[in-house]
Parts: C-alpha cells; sequence; structure tokens
C-alpha cells in the first residue's frame, strides 16, 4: 500500500482496543521505515455517531408504511420488527413530531409521528433491511449530542501516547469543539494537528470560525450528505475547499470516493470524476475508508487513486497560476517568503522549491500557492517530515545542517536531491532557510539557484 502511494494512515478509533492501536501504529511505522518513506498517521476519534442497538435476529425488514418505534430504554438486544433500542439517550428531547430520521446512510427513511416519554414512534417512508448498529441522523441537523464522548476522551489521551500526527475530531459542532480537543490533546503530551470532520449541518453554519480554529479541515460527506441532502453537497465541498485554503489551512475530502473497489477491482468512470474534481479544486488529500479497511482490492484502489490524482494534476486547469492573497498584507516574515517563492516559481523555469524547515510552516503556506513544481520539505524533524506528509505538493526529505557555510550547505543538499534523482545538473531551484537554524518561524530568505554536481 505504501509502494501505491498512501501517504497517511488513518487509525480508527471506533474499532479495536488500545492494545489493538498500538500494534496497528508500531507495525505502520516499521514497514515505512523498511520502505524508506515518511507516512503521516491520523488518530480518528469515534465521536457521538448515534447507533440502533441490536436486533434479536440481528436485523429487520421495515415495509414502507410501517409503524415502528425508537426507545433509548430498550435493552442492548430486545430490537424486534416493532422497534429498536438506541444508543443516545437524549434522542427523545431532541426530537419533534414531523421530524425525518434517516437510517443507515439514509437508505431508510422515518417521520416521527409521536413521542411518549422515551419512546419514539414512527411511520416508514422508506424502507429496508435495518441491521445492529446502524446510524441514525436528523435531517437538516439539530442532535445536541457533544462532539467528544467520555470515550473519545480516553482515546485523546491514547492519541498522545502514540504521537499521532492528526487527531480527526468527529462531528464537530463549532470551534469550542476543536478548542476543546486541542486542549485535551496538548494536556496529555500529544502535538498532533487538529482535524475537524465536517459532518453535521450546525458546523456548516459557523464553517469559517471551524478553520480558523482547526489546523485541517475534513470534508466528511457521508453524515453531511445525509443531514444536508445530496443535491447541496457537491457545492458545498467546493466551497469548503476554497475558504480552507483561502484561510491556508489543509482540506481533506473524504467518503465513497471509490467505494465500487470494495468489491470492483478497478473504479467507475463516475468515481474517477469525482476524485479527480476534488483534485482540480484544490483539495490536499482524497481519502479512502472501507475500500481499504475491509475491501477486496486495498493496493489496487490506492494506485488507481493516485493515478487519478497525478492525471488531475497535469490538467491545465490545475495548474492555472492563481491570484492568492495578492492584495492580503502579511503577519510574518516567514509567511512573505512562501508568497514570493511562489511567485518567482510560477514566473521562471524553476524545476524545484527546496525550503529548510523546522515546523513545515513555510511549507504549507507555499502548498497554499497552485504550481505543478515539487517543494521539498528539508528538516531534522521526523515528526515534521510525517506532518508534511498531508500538505499538497510537499515531500519530506530528512536533513541535518551540517555546514554553516552556504556553498557547503548547497553542496550537500543537491547531493541528496541528486541522490534521490529529483533534479538535475545545470536545473534551476529556489532555495529558502532562515539565519537562526532550529528556530521555529525563522526563514527570511530565498535564493535562486542553479544545482551543480558536488565534487
Amino acid at each position: 500500500m505504501i509502494n501505491a502511494g498512501l501517504d497517511v494512515v488513518r487509525i480508527n478509533f471506533s474499532h479495536g482496543n488500545s492494545a489493538d492501536q498500538r500494534q496497528r501504529v508500531k507495525l505502520l511505522r516499521q514497514i515505512a521505515a523498511e520502505c524508506g518513506r515518511d507516512i503521516g498517521v491520523m488518530g480518528d476519534l469515534q465521536g457521538p455517531k448515534i447507533r440502533v442497538k441490536r436486533f434479536s435476529g440481528g436485523s429487520t425488514q421495515l415495509a414502507k408504511g410501517a409503524q415502528f418505534f425508537i426507545d433509548s430504554a430498550l435493552g442492548d438486544m430486545d430490537g424486534d420488527n416493532e422497534g429498536v433500542g438506541v444508543a443516545y439517550e437524549d434522542l427523545h428531547r431532541d426530537l419533534k413530531v414531523g421530524n425525518t430520521l434517516l437510517l443507515n446512510d439514509g437508505q431508510i427513511t422515518l417521520t416521527v409521528e409521536s413521542i411518549e416519554g422515551t419512546r419514539i414512534f414512527t411511520t416508514v417512508v422508506n424502507g429496508g433491511v435495518l441491521s445492529d448498529h446502524k446510524g441514525i441522523n436528523l435531517k437538516g441537523g439539530g442532535l445536541s449530542a457533544p462532539a467528544l464522548t467520555d470515550k473519545d476522551r480516553e482515546d485523546v489521551i491514547l492519541a498522545a501516547e502514540l504521537n499521532v500526527d492528526f487527531l480527526a475530531v468527529s462531528f464537530v459542532k463549532n470551534a469550542d469543539d476543536v478548542h476543546e480537543a486541542r486542549k485535551l490533546l496538548r494536556d496529555a503530551g500529544g502535538r498532533g494537528l487538529i482535524v475537524a470532520k465536517i459532518e453535521r449541518t450546525e458546523a456548516i453554519e459557523c464553517i469559517d470560525e471551524i478553520i480558523v480554529a482547526a489546523d485541517v479541515i475534513m470534508v466528511a460527506r457521508g453524515d453531511l450528505g445525509v443531514e444536508m441532502g445530496y443535491a447541496e453537497l457537491t457545492g458545498m465541498q467546493k466551497q469548503i475547499i476554497r475558504q480552507t485554503r483561502r484561510r491556508n489551512k489543509v482540506v481533506i475530502t473524504a467518503t465513497q470516493m471509490m467505494e465500487s473497489m470494495i468489491h470492483n477491482p478497478i473504479p467507475t468512470r463516475a468515481e474517477v470524476s469525482d476524485v479527480a474534481n476534488a483534485v482540480m479544486d484544490g483539495t490536499d488529500a482524497v481519502m479512502l475508508s472501507a475500500e481499504t479497511a475491509i475491501g477486496q482490492y486495498p493496493v489496487a484502489v490506492i494506485a488507481a487513486m493516485s493515478d487519478v490524482c497525478r492525471g488531475a494534476e497535469k490538467h491545465a486547469l490545475t495548474r492555472t497560476r492563481t491570484s492568492h492573497r495578492m492584495d492580503d498584507k502579511f503577519e510574518a516574515v516567514d509567511e512573505a517568503i512562501a508568497m514570493a517563492v511562489m511567485y518567482t516559481a510560477n514566473h521562471l523555469a524553476v524545476k524545484a522549491i527546496i525550503a529548510l524547515t523546522e515546523s513545515g510552516s513555510t511549507t504549507l503556506w507555499m502548498s497554499r500557492i497552485r504550481s505543478d513544481i515539487p517543494i521539498y520539505a528539508f528538516t531534522p524533524h521526523e515528526a515534521t517530515n510525517r506532518r508534511v506528509t498531508l500538505y499538497r505538493g510537499v515531500y519530506p526529505v530528512l536533513f541535518t545542517i551540517e555546514h554553516t557555510r552556504d556553498q557547503a550547505l548547497y553542496g550537500d543538499v543537491f547531493s541528496t536531491l541528486l541522490s534521490k534523482n529529483l533534479v538535475e545538473v545545470g536545473d534551476l531551484v529556489i532555495f529558502t532557510q532562515g539565519d537562526l537554524t532550529g528556530i521555529s518561524g525563522s526563514t527570511n530568505s530565498m535564493r535562486i539557484i542553479e544545482v551543480i554536481a558536488s565534487d
């Protein structure tokens, strides 16, 4: 999977115990080292996923027009043809008569007819097979469940122990959820970036504040599409990608991107277009879920997605020179340097950009500008190497500065690039660095240099 194009692995805390997660991360980092690759790790919190409990027979068939109840007081395995329990005690308080409930990713639709105590009586509008632990969404949003559960708080401590590079917070409602997750992770000793998963209608209403609070935004199209309706989803996806990049943040597009490849060795043409359009819109990453978690072709689907991404990035629409932030005033010297580098790179025959970086922030700013020019993050820190794997067009290179003289430093950099066949002798490259080695945020210079062979 790594050789096929994998850059970041998502560890889903919804599945498995702490021992399982420790083993998965240990195995991943061991194999990544054997492959000579830096692979980021994203810990994904379960969040308040509202699910039905279990049926005595494993499932039931709901027919259109039938009556069916949902009751949080019902036993864990007492579901039958008449009703089922729900693992959310306040569901009856959040609903009112006339609400529409969407189950099993929207495949089953129920209308609330009445509420008596904890029991919610509904009529089946669209039927189907309902089995154990399927999800429930309220059309239009409005469920009051908090983003972070007690289980999530325990998993944050585990995420810090595992030194995850990214922590994904599920069902974010507002910026406070992001701030709380960050504080919990920092208090536990974790340094990972915070990913806000946009999958609630409420999140759309305060998306700007969430983007500012988070480091990364994930357009989680599954639950979001169910709650807000699929007709509006594509436009909202494009809008979120645009807003996130404008704020110099990272954005991921996720859910059912190559769903058919769970069972088939090649994607559909519609899936190819879906992935390519996300890339052309400016997403930093496209994410696979069931395709690699339970699918029959995990390597093939990664290879297919990688090929589609590369093809889309070659398209003229993707490489259009941008006016991103041309009218803005920059807040920091390293940010101004990053913008100057990209303007120069897009108007000069430059083959690569080399950034000596501590935190990776300079390369993040650079990657917000559309370009087909690779950005190499030279850093001595493994954590920074793994972090930049999520930045579009940025490639990590573990590198320790052993010389303070410019010519000797350039010689080391060129030797590294040439040994990896990333440039050729005679190529022009842009080089950025700071005067204060080892100090984050100190990038203050850029130089245009011709690659020469070291003696």
